[in-house]
């Protein structure tokens, strides 16, 4: 009997070209799906939540897939893991209804980015946060962050290409900027994301550190829906998907599959 299902899964994607497959190019996805065929004996058509970039990280990365495979569910997470490299983990499995998908049922993401705020670079957050040596400022620009709250149209903090069309509209839920000692955190929600969307808007919060522009200017650089407006684009390694909402019911003993 086929089944649908739900797979959430982590990784640290320092060392790939991003999630999607790629000629000549390692890749999340592709080596997920080796592991998958390894398991399955078979290649499941799967369906992700997301594309992150080469060099973005995610603590929860979500995947569906139908599967005809008498495999429990409760199983799936331990079996693959066992092909996947260290930098690969499934944390989870469940079944959903046959009409669900990773991306379009998805109700939003939160992404967050990480910056080490300190004179000296950290060995081991090379790959894995942005390295920023002067001082940072966290409250004011949690103060520019503030403007971000709320339905906008984000054309000037998206690098347009062909695979943004349409409205560029996006409802911002969450928008903080926090400091844990020498770590300075950017987190945003919202109920979908444009290309580049959090490392433009994180460069620009630097833009602000830098004097370049101030707390009160998001809101004119939102409007004027031009891209030369807002600051650079933040490299790709501080960036982490850190969760996906979905709206489904509590994980049961009757959903595990």
């Amino acid at each position: 009997m086929e089944r649908n299902l739900l797979l959430t899964i982590q990784y640290d994607g320092s060392g790939y070209h991003g999630w999607q497959v790629q000629e000549n190019a390692r890749s999340v996805q592709g080596v997920f799906q080796e592991a998958l065929r390894s398991v399955l004996g078979t290649q499941p058509d799967i369906k992700s939540c997301s594309r992150t970039d080469t060099g973005v990280h995610a603590r929860e990365f979500c995947i569906s897939m139908k599967l005809d495979h008498g495999i429990p569910a409760e199983r799936l997470p331990g079996a693959p893991n066992h092909f996947l490299p260290p930098y690969i983990s499934v944390l989870g499995c469940r079944q959903v209804p046959p009409d669900f998908h990773a991306r379009y049922s998805c109700r939003g993401k939160r992404y967050v980015y990480e910056i080490w705020n300190h004179p000296v670079r950290n060995p081991f957050l090379r790959g894995r946060a942005l390295h920023y040596y002067h001082p940072i400022d966290a409250e004011r620009l949690d103060a520019a962050a503030q403007h971000f709250i709320g339905r906008h149209d984000f054309t000037s903090f998206c690098t347009l290409d062909k695979r943004e069309v349409g409205d560029f509209s996006r409802t911002v839920t969450e928008s903080r900027v926090t400091r844990d000692g020498d770590m300075v955190r950017f987190t945003v929600a919202a109920d979908g994301f444009l290309y580049n969307m959090v490392r433009i808007m994180t460069g620009t919060l630097l833009g602000v550190q830098q004097g370049r522009f101030a707390p009160a200017d998001i809101p004119e650089i939102l409007r004027c829906r031009d891209r030369s407006r807002a600051g650079v684009t933040a490299p790709a390694c501080g960036l982490y998907l850190q969760k996906v909402f979905y709206d489904l019911p509590p994980q049961t003993a009757g959903n595990r599959g």
